[in-house]
């Protein structure tokens, strides 16, 4: 039911696509719990939120709007204006559950969202709800700070999702006449606004609904969003003196924040607001590779430099700053105060799955696997029903999940991901499959007209062991490929029990041609060590510490299993560090121990300062996966330690 990776034959040219989600299976300890949670609590849970929030209520056109629940802001809007989006991204997580497992009563709930948004519209195509019920001559008159295109970017995707999920069209015909509303209102003709979004979104969704309708005039208005965007005469500053105010006025002050003071062939670095950069990146990168655009490929490569090469924590989280939500100067990453928003991750993870089919290079789906298992991981709870919005890489106890937020956009994001996350997993052409993430798991995928199922048996993140079995209707010669991770340094493949004699490896995958057939086993041994990291000198705040990984795993330290206070820990290079496995620990999860040393108390109980340095005293230290973090009694928690 799932269309989304059904590019058409323009866009494709060969290349491989992602496979179906719906058919893949997951069966491993890590995943298949979090997918069964979000279907089964956090699908169910933000629906309840919302409707308290006031969400659903909002779209009762016929009623008086009632007093805002959230007031005006600084920026001269309210986060209000976003419910839109919200609910788009929550129909799309529910959706994906429903294409596994039909749910008549979440669909009759869908199905009454989708009334009331037909309802709502407006005969000339116009759908957003705050506008329409509060401010209709105010609609399309701040692209900059009012988010209508983002709002109609969710809902398409929500939109597009639930039909492939449902074969129910009320929903996507309101949003397909919404969008012919905005390609009449924005583009280079006579009389149009030449605008785009200050929040981009809308960008990727119309790809997905050219891949659904097969209407080439959404990709054509997904690339003029991107073309125009920071062309000079700059739109925001006509826009702004239009509704008679100042655009020096900006509460932002620089263009950088929404990645419009320049076009963006031109532009060679990420900046401004974190997850509006990763949603123009996936955009780039889906117009990229329909077109062929060599340009647009070439600046997604120039900024994936940047971001990987000097603006990128350990986890996958970006954007260090609160006060842009974003990016602030190149090797600018504190611990403590970390913003590495959760909807970033998921955004990096979207960006990096695109470059990743216009270029199957492994170093697209290394970081795509650290910011899934790391920074985007965390943002939600075990139970599935708390969030982080904010992703710090320390904290002294004070920063936990919460249940809602004055902008929630995390928990859709996170619900939606993890909803879908089988077709992150592998892709297939006629020709070949690779598998890009390694989970327990069925993989179901046509090659060449043949029925061939891929299933993976591994403990994987925990262990580096993967089987892959292949079952294929009919014997047949095709190309398998097998991810090398970045973070691997010695490893080995069989086929069949046999070595291979001469293992070729292309940008980072295992490359095996043959002639398969069913029973044919893969044995890919991945070394899973400990390993110790160290950031770039330049990286003020991790200046003589260091991080655990194990695999594509960040650990932490937590106040709950460690008896001394984390920030008299020290690490000593020389120490032992042991992996183990505990199924009775957070749902089931990997720890590092080890020896370390601590700075001793004792003597300093009247001293504040003393001329002599505190005697460091041997302590047992464990280490948990950054992503559960926050799951059990509040406490203090560090990536980054000291190293003695």
């Amino acid at each position: 039911m799932d269309a989304i990776p059904q590019a058409r034959p323009e866009e494709s040219g060969g290349r491989s696509l992602p496979v179906v989600f719906t058919s893949v299976e997951f069966r491993d300890r890590f995943w298949r719990p979090r997918q069964e949670s979000v279907r089964a609590r956090t699908v169910p849970i933000l629906l309840e939120r919302s409707e308290s929030a006031g969400m659903i209520e909002a779209l009762d056109v016929d009623t008086p709007p009632p007093p805002l629940r959230i007031p005006i802001g600084r920026w001269g809007g309210t986060t209000q204006m976003f419910w839109d989006s919200d609910l788009g991204k929550w129909i799309e997580a529910a959706s994906y559950t429903l294409a596994v497992k039909r749910d008549p009563a979440l669909e009759a709930r869908i199905d009454d969202i989708a009334e009331r948004y037909r309802k709502a519209q407006r005969p000339d195509g116009y759908m957003n709800a705050y506008f329409i019920r509060r401010a209709p001559e105010k609609r399309w008159t701040n692209l900059r700070d009012w988010h209508e295109l983002y709002c109609a970017g969710h809902l398409i995707e929500g939109a597009v999702a639930y039909f492939q999920a449902t074969g129910k069209r009320v929903l996507l015909d309101a949003l397909i006449r919404y969008v012919d509303h905005i390609a009449a209102t924005f583009g280079t003709g006579p009389g149009q606004k030449r605008g785009y979004c200050g929040h981009e979104e809308i960008e990727l969704a119309l790809v997905k609904l050219y891949r659904v309708t097969g209407e080439r005039k959404h990709l054509e208005l997904a690339r003029y969003f991107i073309d125009e965007r920071g062309r000079q005469p700059h739109y925001f500053d006509f826009e702004a003196r239009a509704r008679g105010d100042d655009p020096a006025n900006f509460a932002f002050r620089t263009y950088e924040y929404n990645q419009s003071y320049k076009p963006v062939r031109e532009q060679d670095r990420v900046v401004g607001h974190a997850v509006r950069a990763m949603y123009l990146l996936s955009g780039m990168a889906d117009i990229a590779g329909a077109y062929g655009d060599e340009g647009l490929r070439l600046a997604c490569e120039r900024m994936w430099n940047d971001l990987t090469g000097k603006n990128l924590y350990l986890t996958g989280g970006l954007g260090p700053s609160k006060a842009n939500e974003g990016f602030t100067f190149d090797y600018d990453l504190p611990n403590d105060t970390a913003y590495a928003e959760t909807c970033a991750s998921v955004g990096l993870i979207f960006w990096a799955h695109r470059m990743l089919h216009i270029d199957c290079d492994g170093r697209y789906a290394d970081v795509m696997e650290r910011a899934l298992y790391n920074g985007a991981a965390s943002g939600l709870s075990l139970a599935g029903d708390r969030f982080f919005y904010e992703n710090p890489l320390e904290s002294h106890g004070d920063h936990h999940r919460w249940e809602w937020h004055v902008c929630p956009c995390c928990p859709p994001n996170i619900a939606r991901l993890v909803a879908s996350l089988g077709r992150y997993l592998c892709s297939s052409s006629d020709t070949e499959a690779a598998i890009h993430l390694y989970a327990s798991s069925v993989t179901r995928l046509a090659l060449g007209g043949r029925k061939v199922t891929l299933r993976q048996e591994t403990e994987y993140p925990w262990e580096g062991t993967v089987a892959v079995h292949v079952e294929a209707d009919a014997p047949g010669r095709f190309v398998l490929k097998l991810r090398v991770p970045g973070w691997c340094r010695a490893w080995s493949a069989t086929v069949n029990g046999a070595a291979l004699d001469r293992p070729t490896v292309e940008r980072g995958y295992l490359r095996i041609e043959r002639e398969w057939k069913s029973g044919d086993v893969v044995r890919l041994q991945l070394a899973m060590p400990v390993e110790r990291v160290y950031a770039n000198p330049r990286v003020a705040e991790d200046a003589g510490r260091v991080a655990l990984m194990r695999g594509p795993i960040v650990y932490c330290l937590e106040a709950a299993d460690n008896s001394v206070p984390l920030h008299r820990i020290a690490l000593p290079r020389t120490a032992k560090l042991e992996a183990r496995y505990d199924a009775g620990l957070l749902g089931g999860v990997g720890t590092v121990v080890g020896e370390a040393m601590a700075a001793s108390e004792e003597g300093w109980d009247a001293s504040l300062y003393r001329t002599d340095r505190p005697p460091p005293v041997p302590v047992r230290v464990a280490a948990v996966p950054y992503c559960v973090w926050d799951n059990r009694t509040p406490g203090a928690m560090a990536v980054w330690l000291r190293e003695a």
